[in-house]
């Protein structure tokens, strides 16, 4: 008994040296990751939706014979977990912007006819109305004040049509005035509808206005042929260019350039009455 006790002594200040100098480590519960919420609030109060991590088709489906050519070919893209907002920007948003940076107020630059906003102000009944004529600059200021970013035009995509290939937003179903808002003749505030209002429209994450109502601001250089070069993983479209992206589809547009992979070039310094924008941010890592 002696001997045992003697022994287990031993054992025990031999395993206690090797703690203290750190030889051996002490067996502690592996640290779990907490889940990423599905949808969370931006310091601008807009809701986000979380887009898991994972694979898409990006581009004209496999089966469409329409589509310009820099929306091919079709190919598969990796993208890490981020968040989107789940609607456009609103009027009522941008108002708030404007009050705490002293940004200027959405003008288009040429018509006044276009404006919604009057001499610098907002009036209420816009104010859960997209957004329109702002640039480049200004959705990325804006994004910026709200601790977020202007998504990539990968990760738009992937919000916009999930991983089944599909063909608009909400399916392969051909659009109608249930989907969206499209098709329209500029009636100044009756042109555009609140943001939020086509359940049938939502995209498979359950985002709004993906199609319809305003074109929308991404943060990639647009190259017509930079689908035949782009990475797999995570792209951020080209280095530099001319033109910046537009996704989406306006409130003027008809049905063929409804679907989800349509593309457009537009000068960032561009403000007209039929582009706004929603916001990105990155998921936390794991």
């Amino acid at each position: 008994m002696l001997c045992r006790r003697f022994c287990l002594f031993i054992v025990l200040l031999i395993w206690g040296s090797l703690l203290e100098n750190g030889i051996l480590a002490p067996t502690v519960p592996a640290a779990v990751a907490a889940p990423m919420a599905l949808e969370k609030i931006g310091k601008d109060g807009a809701p986000m939706i979380l887009i898991p991590e994972g694979t898409f088709l990006m581009g004209v489906t496999k089966w469409a014979r329409d589509g310009g050519r820099d929306e091919y070919p079709n190919h598969e893209v990796d993208l890490p977990a981020y968040y989107i907002d789940k609607y456009e920007v609103t009027n009522g948003r941008y108002l708030e912007f404007i009050r705490a940076t002293g940004h200027r107020a959405p003008k288009h630059p040429r018509d006044a006819t276009k404006d919604l906003w009057q001499r610098g102000l907002m009036p209420e009944s816009i104010a859960q109305l997209p957004v329109i004529n702002v640039d480049w600059f200004d959705a990325q200021a804006y994004c910026t004040w709200a601790g977020k970013r202007l998504p990539t035009e990968a990760e738009w995509e992937k919000a916009g049509k999930g991983t089944d290939d599909r063909r608009f937003p909400w399916g392969n179903v051909e659009p109608t005035h249930k989907h969206l808002n499209f098709n329209q003749k500029w009636r100044g505030e009756q042109t555009l509808v609140p943001v939020g209002i086509y359940e049938p429209g939502k995209s498979p994450y359950g985002l709004y206005d993906m199609a319809g109502n305003v074109w929308e601001w991404v943060a990639d250089w647009y190259d017509a042929a930079y689908y035949q070069t782009s990475p797999r993983y995570n792209p951020q479209g080209p280095d530099q260019g001319t033109y910046k992206v537009l996704r989406s589809s306006g409130w003027q547009v008809e049905t063929p350039q409804v679907r989800v992979f349509t593309r457009v070039a537009s000068d960032p310094l561009d403000r007209n009455h039929s582009t706004g924008f929603r916001c990105g941010a990155d998921a936390p890592k794991p």
